[in-house]
């Protein structure tokens, strides 16, 4: 099972690497973040049309990096490459085992800058053609072109409705970039949680082939138990023979005696021992059980989160909607404002006209 932000968002391509990071302290030293080579990929949302670097070493994430057009990823050596993150506030340092898996990455790395470059591009395209230009033509400058006075408060209470719809848009931007930030945050925490649920199942699947593996000697040591029973109660009827032929323990009788002794207490200890193992062997199965409860308990964790996410994008997609009524809202009053505009710069030129015309009356 995957949550729905691993449909949506794919590998593109994947390199073995160790992984290192700046020292804050000193900007200058590195400080390893896996001990052991780690997957490194790149993943694409076609969604949010972004392209990130992603490595999980053990439960959490080491990598998570947004890849933008101003990046730039630098080979140090044959074998290592670096690149900074500014929103990370880090620089990331990757060692490849070979020159070729190093060229690989760069070249992989300019790809993908160069895609979230021209998706860049094309998001202010499509934000530019969504919302024209706010300003609408002033009426003093239609009073100048038709040679009337300056109109005043004519834009009075529209540029008060302009005003209160920029803030309701600047308000639904805000909370639009909030959710998508809620999201990505959602994203990370559920990349820890598979990262989590492999790492119980990797250990699950290593105790049940113990267990299985234990389950066949505890098997096999019961078979040999029975066996050691079955030559204790031989031994046992031996002696119990050789004293009624001897008519009493004599000295030789006695040696065997012993020995059979010996050998009796012998077979004893070492049904001890297997009983413990055996003991040890059921304990163990408790310990599986535990893990076996965690991975539910982690299995529900990524339910939740996925409900979670499924709720936040509905939000996202209801902010969207709201905006994009409210700019058709908008455009409608600008319509509306320009239509009274023209109609008020119109009445105003022919009140100027019969002004004109009443003073060459009382003139004459």
């Amino acid at each position: 099972m995957y949550p729905s932000h691993r449909e949506r968002e794919q590998p593109i391509f994947s390199v073995r690497a160790h992984v290192f990071q700046i020292d804050p302290a000193t900007k200058r030293n590195w400080l390893p973040a896996s001990k052991h080579a780690v997957t490194v990929s790149f993943f694409y949302d076609a969604n949010r049309t972004v392209y990130r670097i992603i490595s999980v070493g053990g439960t959490k994430a080491i990598i998570n990096s947004t890849i933008t057009p101003n990046m730039t990823f630098t080979k140090t050596s044959q074998k290592f490459g670096q690149w900074a993150d500014s929103r990370a506030n880090t620089v990331y340092g990757l060692g490849f085992a070979t020159e070729q898996q190093l060229q690989q990455f760069s070249d992989q790395f300019k790809e993908v800058k160069e895609a979230a470059r021209l998706a860049r591009e094309k998001s202010q395209e499509k934000f530019e053609l969504i919302n024209p230009a706010l300003n609408i033509a002033a009426p003093q400058e239609l009073s100048e072109d038709r040679h009337s006075p300056p109109l005043l408060t004519v834009n009075g209470p529209e540029d008060k409705l302009f005003r209160s719809k920029s803030a309701d848009m600047e308000q639904l931007t805000s909370e639009k970039e909030r959710i998508k930030k809620m999201l990505s945050e959602g994203s990370i925490c559920e990349i820890n949680l598979e990262a989590e649920l492999f790492t119980l199942q990797h250990s699950n699947a290593k105790l049940v082939a113990a267990l299985h593996e234990a389950n066949t000697g505890v098997v096999e040591w019961k078979k040999q138990l029975a066996e050691y029973q079955e030559e204790t109660e031989r031994l046992r009827d031996q002696v119990a023979e050789l004293e009624a032929q001897s008519g009493g323990p004599g000295p030789s009788g006695s040696e065997t005696r012993d020995e059979l002794t010996q050998s009796l207490e012998e077979l004893e200890a070492l049904l001890k021992e297997k009983d413990q193992i055996i003991h040890n062997l059921h304990s163990r199965k408790s310990d599986i059980h535990e893990l076996e409860k965690e991975r539910e308990e982690a299995v529900q964790r990524l339910h939740d989160l996925e409900t979670r996410n499924a709720e936040l994008e509905q939000r996202v997609e209801s902010a969207e909607q709201t905006l994009a009524s409210t700019l058709e809202e908008r455009k409608q009053g600008q319509s509306e404002v320009q239509r009274v505009v023209d109609v008020l710069g119109v009445k105003i030129y022919d009140l100027n006209d019969l002004r004109q015309s009443l003073a060459k009356l009382i003139s004459k």
